[in-house]
């Protein structure tokens, strides 16, 4: 692996850091006192992502999309994620999932979405489905030409802006090695089908703004030609997407990492205790060292898993040691440069208790650090228990 950066992927991340320390970071602290991002920032943002050339650049070129490759997409993540994603989730990256679209979908769903005239939400998670995704209680009967939607769905990011959310939805049973499961199928449900109600979830302390729905589906009638894919096959057309994720998400974890060292480096040279700045002594300078070779661990897995990705080798066990290590790296490094900072890594005045807090939801959402493990685990195992 040739560990350069190209000519065009440097003045991608160049371009991306001035994009978001002119449009993004100036607005993080009120959206975290607000709890909120107002409409008309949100448009503001997604207005100049689109005029930048960074909206949807995660999708093929074919349609509209910025048609890059996984590696320049890590590294974009890197960079977005210095703000909060209650922020940069308006220089939207539509659902990859939506590649399955066909025939009046394309134009419904697809394409409106790589042009940011609509926005979707990943609708999977439930009470009782989280790790467990296989455990999912919401079924669709087929009923003539549609299907019946009934059951719920929580901790459903961004719902509250998607004019549609992708819903996952038992349809069918089958036996596999002995054991009962279910067959999923993925529909399109656009916000205000009868059926559906969208409410706002528990307050999380992590990335205010940036909030998450339940979804309540009662008697929710959908129209067989909104499936995703094929009945029966959600889980193909999610599963690419969601390994794919974990890499992203490791990204997302390098590049807040960074910020929390780099506002730490600049704190250790400007503070003084004793007489001389505090990253003159050993204590703080030793945390230091730490947090940054520790990053950089984390930034070199996560970059080769996304080469392997382009490469096509990418395993799932390789994603999930990327988003573990990733993760478990912003944990600590947030901790430490709460610790350097001292009392004011705690105050609300500055960024680092943000990141801290922000931090905590990494080793839970796109599968918790132990579902990580299980997967690495299993993966190492698979060829000696045959």
């Amino acid at each position: 692996m040739n560990f350069q950066l190209t000519q065009e992927q440097e003045m991608l991340v160049e371009a991306v850091r001035s994009f978001v320390a002119k449009e993004l970071l100036p607005h993080e602290e009120a959206v975290d006192r607000a709890d909120a991002v107002s409409p008309e920032l949100a448009a503001q943002i997604r207005g100049k992502a689109i005029a930048a050339g960074f909206y949807a650049f995660n999708m093929p070129e074919e349609v509209g999309g910025g048609g890059l490759d996984y590696l320049s997409q890590a590294l974009i993540e890197r960079e977005l994620s210095k703000v909060s994603w209650a922020l940069h989730v308006f220089v939207a990256r539509p659902s990859k999932i939506l590649m399955a679209c066909k025939d009046e979908q394309i134009n419904d769903y697809l394409l409106p979405c790589v042009q940011g005239e609509k926005t979707d939400c990943f609708a999977l998670t439930e009470p009782g489905a989280g790790s467990d995704a296989n455990a999912i209680k919401t079924r669709a009967v087929r009923q003539g030409d549609d299907f019946v939607i009934n059951g719920s769905k929580h901790f459903i990011s961004h719902a509250g802006h998607a004019d549609f959310a992708i819903v996952f939805a038992v349809t069918d049973t089958y036996e596999h090695n002995g054991r009962k499961r279910n067959a999923v199928t993925a529909f399109l449900v656009d916000r205000g089908t009868m059926g559906m109600t969208i409410r706002r979830g528990p307050k999380c302390v992590s990335n205010r703004g940036y909030h998450t729905y339940e979804l309540f589906f009662d008697d929710c009638r959908v129209p067989a030609s909104k499936v995703l894919g094929e009945v029966g096959k959600g889980w193909e057309v999610a599963n690419a997407w969601l390994t794919a994720g974990r890499v992203m998400v490791a990204a997302n974890c390098v590049g807040q990492a960074q910020r929390a060292l780099d506002l730490s480096l600049q704190w250790a040279a400007d503070r003084k205790q004793f007489g001389q700045a505090i990253g003159s002594y050993q204590g703080v300078s030793f945390k230091l060292a730490d947090m940054a070779t520790q990053i950089r661990a984390a930034e070199m897995l996560t970059l080769h898993t996304a080469w392997k990705m382009d490469q096509g080798s990418m395993t799932d066990g390789e994603a999930g040691m990327a988003k573990l290590f990733a993760s478990e790296v912003l944990g600590k490094v947030a901790d430490e440069a709460v610790q350097i900072f001292g009392g004011m890594g705690l105050m609300d005045e500055g960024p680092v208790e943000r990141i801290w807090r922000n931090a905590r939801i990494e080793r839970i959402w796109e599968g918790t650090s132990e579902i990580q493990r299980h997967i690495i685990a299993r993966e190492l195992l698979r060829p000696l228990l045959r």
